[in-house]
């Protein structure tokens, strides 16, 4: 008799005289979730019916499996409880998906995460730090919305947004409560060429955006003092104006709404600061260790030897630690701090390789003047000037106008972004005579307010980073939207659940807006700016 076959013998008698016997469970990698499909008021009342009354034999058959194979036997197989008995009191510790940033790409992400797949157990947790609110673009954008771009996924996700604005109340009312109101102020952009150059320009741009579906009209200086005869044009070549989808929103109104519809969707927001990554690293074998000798090499190395399992929240509390929070796949959503945050996990700290590619997203101050110009006609249009500087918008259907002026590079070097106090010089000596120049009745305008505002700004093509990183796949961006935060927020993070769950995009497609462009030093240029 073998060696083997006696160890075995001796194993099945001992097995056999004691009265235990030894359980084994199977390995899982990943719970059985069921992707339901949901079905809106009114579109299948025969189907909603079905889904609803056999949805809760689906649960409690796969809580009931998860009890039978618990090796510890934690749970009853009967009377199965949640992991979490008391989850949005209890500060979480893992969740399959974490965004970092509760703003409104943040939370526009995590909506349409549990918008498609309503199923409690799968858990999205926003962490965001009420610190950064007063100063981020949710908070103080002017809720810009237009179709003019020079890049055809901007036209489509604008028109999307717009669709989805239009029937806000259904997509985001809360159960019998009233629909929400986003204060939508219809009103198209008026862009001004005052070049040749830029004239051909707003020609092949408008072709583009006529393709994707866009209603754009194009004016020359005789049917601009027609339409428009309180306008000085005379040293205008063409405009474009929009005749549909333009207009301005209120974007507070509109995340706010968002927030509360993904409490009742189960997201869990908690009130912290990210402070680090939790990292689980491989070893690194002998042979291949013997091969490094240079420390900027070892370093390197240790970055790609390991993977992000997690990340360390300080909670908004006195004296409080950070704790950690596990997690499956981890979005920046964090705005003007994501370049920040990225740092935090080593991208961009390495000497070579794809971890010396930093996430080029950092805060830019911008300021923008309220100003009250009772002398200016009601029907003035979202005024674009200055070759897309200038912006001048209504605040409502009143003469109260929100403008501001975008810096050249030059000129954006030079500001101290860290300083939120405002340069009222901007306005009277930039601002002021321009719009004096195009309307004579802004010359009796008075300054309201003024306020500054932290844009996330992609400072290698002003383009937003919308994907996974190339080395560390379960993190991902979704920042660098800049002045276009409030009208592609919510577009992008309907093509990012599209991305997560079906592994491609099907409605728009935004592959080029990952950070492989970056690695490949080929950036995506806007014409238009708002």
């Amino acid at each position: 008799m073998s060696l083997a076959q006696q160890r075995l013998l001796r194993l099945s008698s001992i097995a056999s005289s004691s009265t235990r016997t030894l359980h084994f469970t199977a390995l899982r990698a990943w719970q059985g979730f069921e992707n339901e499909r949901h079905y809106e008021p009114g579109e299948d009342a025969l189907k909603r019916t079905w889904h609803g009354l056999t949805y809760d034999f689906r649960r409690w058959k796969r809580r009931y499996q998860e009890a039978r194979n618990d090796a510890f036997k934690r749970r009853h197989p009967i009377a199965h409880m949640k992991h979490s008995v008391m989850d949005h009191e209890v500060f979480p510790y893992r969740a399959e998906v974490l965004i970092i940033g509760g703003g409104l790409s943040g939370s526009s992400t995590a909506f349409w995460l549990k918008e498609r797949f309503r199923d409690e157990d799968f858990k999205v947790v926003v962490v965001e730090c009420n610190d950064k609110f007063p100063s981020s673009s949710s908070m103080l954008s002017t809720g810009s919305l237009a179709q003019q771009f020079s890049q055809p996924e901007h036209c489509e996700m604008s028109q999307f947004t717009a669709e989805f604005l239009r029937h806000s109340g259904k997509h985001l009312r809360v159960l019998d409560s009233e629909p929400p109101s986003v204060d939508l102020l219809p009103s198209g952009f008026l862009h001004l060429a005052t070049t040749e150059e830029s004239a051909n320009e707003m020609r092949e741009h408008w072709k583009l955006q006529l393709d994707k579906g866009a209603r754009v009209s194009l004016l020359t200086p005789p049917q601009l003092r027609e339409q428009f005869p309180f306008l000085n044009v005379d040293d205008v070549v063409l405009a474009s104006i929009g005749l549909e989808n333009e207009g301005s929103i209120d974007t507070w109104q509109l995340l706010g709404a968002i927030r509360e519809k993904n409490l009742t969707l189960g997201v869990q927001y908690v009130k912290g600061e990210v402070e680090g990554f939790e990292f689980e690293r491989s070893p690194t074998s002998p042979e291949v260790h013997s091969l490094i000798e240079d420390a900027d090499e070892a370093d390197e190395d240790k970055w790609k030897r390991q993977r992000v399992i997690g990340v360390h929240v300080r909670p908004q509390m006195t004296d409080a630690s950070a704790r950690p929070i596990r997690a499956h796949l981890i979005v920046n959503a964090a705005g003007a701090w994501a370049g920040k945050i990225a740092k935090m996990a080593g991208i961009g700290s390495a000497k070579s390789g794809m971890l010396a590619v930093p996430v080029p997203i950092e805060g830019r101050k911008r300021t923008r003047f309220v100003i009250y110009a009772p002398d200016v006609p009601v029907d003035m249009p979202f005024l674009v000037d200055m070759e897309g500087r200038l912006h001048c918008r209504q605040m409502d259907a009143g003469h109260t106008y929100v403008v501001d002026l975008i810096p050249t590079p030059e000129e954006d070097k030079a500001i101290d972004h860290s300083d939120p106090s405002v340069d009222y010089d901007i306005f009277y000596e930039k601002i002021w005579p321009q719009l004096v120049k195009r309307t004579e009745g802004f010359s009796t305008a008075k300054i309201k307010s003024a306020f500054t505002v932290l844009e996330d700004v992609n400072t290698f093509d002003s383009a937003p980073v919308i994907g996974e990183h190339p080395l560390y796949t379960n993190i991902h961006t979704m920042a660098g939207f800049g002045e276009r935060s409030a009208m592609h927020s919510i577009a992008a993070a309907r093509a990012y659940a599209e991305r997560v769950y079906d592994g491609a995009y099907h409605t728009i497609n935004l592959r080029r807006f990952d950070m492989r462009r970056i690695v490949k030093n080929d950036p995506i240029f806007e014409k238009y700016r708002y």
